[in-house]
């Protein structure tokens, strides 16, 4: 694999950072602070463009907000060909947006199944294609995408069988998408997150629910999102660049391979 160094202005494209209290938002953060400029991409466009603006000002480099339907191919390319043409060129990928679903699998309905699949697998396949067609052309980049130990377990945590069925698609996906552009210099990796203190477990987790999710674990407590956006930085490295088609479990011990 010839690869490219990295560009001293790069920018890295971050999905999913509008919601308040999810991982996107420190995904944003840590990786502006290390250098990154970023373009911060959520349904919610009054939120996220809000966000991108408070990290913007306290940073060095430049965040800007963008509204994207990831489930929709032209509102993902009408995302990209903005960014594009106001930031530095796209080296990395965070693909963090995905929805929940604890509906028991008997009672899923076709249009649940859909919203589901469309988002969390049909979306990360826009946005992946979206992004790597510039990185291959520039012989450079860096695509983590999030999956979640769901996948690998078969379900047994907040969301049930459209949810664990979808992020199990992401990592056949992203192991798949890594052998055909490694050659082109493209890395691309997945991280498979645990039980994390987000809002997507249903709700801000109270003490009693953190215990009882720590119970399953190898550690002693539940994961925080600065847990996952530290895995992130470091594959979306210019020194992670021998490490493709990897699922990196970071879940406090809950999926031990």
């Amino acid at each position: 694999m010839t690869q490219h160094p990295f560009p001293a202005e790069r920018t890295v494209v971050v999905t999913g950072a509008g919601s308040a209290r999810g991982i996107g938002r420190t995904v944003v953060r840590r990786l502006a602070r290390a250098g990154w400029h970023v373009a911060a991409l959520d349904v919610d466009e009054a939120a996220v463009v809000e966000f991108a603006k408070e990290v913007d000002a306290q940073v060095v480099t430049r965040v800007v907000g963008y509204g994207v339907d990831i489930a929709d191919a032209d509102s993902v390319d009408a995302a990209f060909t903005a960014l594009e043409q106001d930031l530095p060129p796209v080296v990395g990928l965070a693909h963090a947006a995905g929805v929940a679903s604890p509906v028991p699998f008997l009672e899923v309905t076709r249009a649940e199944w859909d919203r589901v699949m469309d988002i969390n697998s049909t979306g990360t396949f826009h946005v992946n294609q979206r992004a790597i067609r510039g990185m291959v052309e520039r012989g450079v980049g860096r695509v983590v995408n999030l999956s979640s130990a769901s996948a690998q377990l078969g379900g047994g945590t907040y969301s049930k069988t459209p949810y664990s069925a979808s992020k199990a698609a992401v990592i056949g996906f992203s192991r798949s998408v890594a052998r055909e552009v490694g050659k082109h210099g493209v890395t691309v990796n997945v991280v498979s997150p645990g039980p994390i203190d987000t809002d997507i477990m249903g709700g801000t987790l109270s003490d009693d629910r953190k215990s009882e999710l720590a119970d399953g674990l190898i550690v002693d407590r539940v994961g925080r999102p600065e847990d996952i956006a530290a895995a992130i930085e470091y594959l979306l490295s210019e020194d992670a660049g021998f490490v493709t088609a990897a699922v990196l479990n970071v879940n406090g011990g809950l999926v031990v391979n």
